[in-house]
């Protein structure tokens, strides 16, 4: 009898395993093969569509510039659902590439005389008082721009939810009285907060509000009269992309929370047609007006002695990654559900500017390829590094393994006892039980606190990562609880 049930019981877990590797096989089978298959790089919109393919990238716009002919290509969909393709109108929010933007006006502000890099941001926000080793330090403001403020990268997650103009305040209140990482101008160190301070500081010299100052100063002369910063109130919605996220391998419509407290380091919402006049005027192209001009090339030769060093000869300034040698700048750019990438070559006015609707790593991929083709070398093919699409593997995989672990702990607990141990060895399974429990229990502790340990919390997980992410936490939690209640009613019944 003992002997017929153990069959049974081995039966029901094997059928339970089957079912699940096919559903799941069968829901992910077109991205798994897309994924595993060899991309093409025989031309560069064979290799575009690639990179979108396995990076599951619904929508890409590209800007090329080069010695004064722009042109723009774009691949896929606006909206997938609605099948809206993706044109030079169509708008995307920029992520981290808006910070050369918010740097511009920072430049211009010095040129007029109403701040100086060596500031100390404390005589423009006096509420702003950060420690380091738990004494009182002074940020200058060259410090915040290139990123070597002390301020830690973690603390994007201090940033609150909101799309009121109040927010901006309430994200300086919260890094207020931040404990640094270094002390400021010892090492750099990315940490967006650190141009938000900035957008507060330029609210508290203009007496207006970061978003109208950058319109009127920068977007407006420039021609930038699509452009606009995203405070959840869309102006032209009918142009804006659907943003997505990635699950299982497939991209699914995300509209992710605003953040007004970031706005000047990732929320200006941009097109092509608006783009062209940037990186025309990044290139010494196109009319532009002598004070933006003059700041322009400026925030292309960083001083060296207080820009943030990235790697060799790889400097940070001015809301640019800057190449010491061969003077390129570069910017990627990440949001929820939207990223960029931009790349230009100021002294042999080359460029170009990349638009996707999802966070990966897609415009960064795709700008270096395009770049790579312009200096007359040859498209790479994808290799598998997009920490996104590799996090969302991992979480959906792992989901599966969970989801196989927890029908057979159900069908153990459906089916009752079927291991009954002997008088021989009731020490043993004892002693088994007890250890299956703590485990457990550690596991349970470590699957609810290993954000904290990496210094994130539940809602930056929720809204930067992998719905497979979350969704595996879920399913592990539950996995654990019922593997302590299989050990507890097996030490009960001994």
């Amino acid at each position: 009898m003992k002997r017929t049930t153990r069959r049974k019981e081995i039966l029901l877990k094997g059928i339970a395993m089957l079912l699940i590797v096919i559903l799941a096989t069968a829901t992910c089978w077109h991205e798994t093969g897309t994924l595993l298959a060899s991309g093409k790089v025989d031309s560069e919109s064979a290799t575009v569509q690639s990179i979108m393919d396995k990076t599951a990238t619904p929508g890409v716009a590209i800007l090329s510039a080069s010695k004064g002919k722009t042109e723009f290509k774009t691949y896929g969909y606006a909206d997938k659902e609605q099948r809206r393709p993706v044109t030079a109108e169509s708008l995307f929010e920029l992520g981290s590439t808006t910070k050369a933007f918010t740097a511009l006006a920072v430049i211009m502000l010095q040129d007029q005389g109403a701040l100086a890099y060596t500031d100390d941001v404390s005589q423009y926000l006096p509420e702003f008082a950060p420690t380091y080793k738990g004494e009182k330090v002074k940020i200058t403001i060259n410090q915040l721009l290139s990123h070597t403020s002390g301020i830690p990268s973690w603390s994007i997650r201090l940033i609150p939810e909101g799309s009121d103009k109040e927010q901006l305040a309430t994200t300086i209140h919260k890094m207020s009285s931040l404990a640094l990482d270094t002390q400021p101008g010892n090492e750099y160190q990315y940490a967006t907060v650190n141009y938000d301070i900035l957008a507060a500081i330029i609210e508290r010299v203009t007496g207006m509000s970061y978003q109208d100052y950058v319109t009127q100063q920068i977007l407006k002369p420039l021609g930038m009269n699509d452009s606009y910063f995203s405070t959840g109130q869309e102006r032209k919605p009918e142009q804006l992309v659907q943003g997505y996220r990635v699950f299982f391998g497939k991209s699914m419509a995300y509209d992710a929370p605003r953040y007004y407290g970031n706005i000047a380091a990732g929320y200006l919402v941009t097109n092509l047609k608006d783009l062209q006049h940037w990186v025309n005027a990044q290139i010494g192209s196109g009319e532009v007006p002598d004070n933006l001009r003059k700041a322009i090339q400026q925030s292309h030769k960083p001083d060296l002695s207080t820009a943030g060093h990235e790697a060799e000869n790889q400097f940070y300034a001015f809301g640019w990654s800057q190449d010491r040698e061969t003077r390129v700048i570069r910017h990627s750019g990440s949001n929820p559900n939207y990223s960029s990438q931009a790349i230009i070559d100021p002294e042999r006015k080359e460029g170009v500017f990349v638009l996707a609707n999802l966070n990966s790593t897609a415009p960064t991929l795709i700008a270096q390829n395009i770049y790579d083709q312009m200096q007359g070398q040859p498209m790479k093919t994808f290799k598998y590094d997009d920490t996104y699409i590799l996090i969302d593997g991992i979480g959906s995989l792992l989901v599966v393994l969970t989801v196989i672990g927890i029908a057979f702990k159900l069908i153990r607990l459906a089916g009752g006892r079927s291991d009954f141990a002997t008088e021989k060895g009731i020490r043993r399974q004892k002693i088994k039980a007890r250890v299956t429990l703590l485990i457990r229990a550690l596991l349970l502790l470590f699957m609810l606190g290993w954000p904290l340990l990496v210094n994130y919390n539940y809602n930056m997980i929720s809204v930067w990562m992998s719905y497979s992410v979350l969704l595996w936490m879920g399913l592990a939690s539950l996995s654990c609880v019922l593997s302590m209640i299989l050990a507890g009613r097996n030490w009960r019944s001994l």
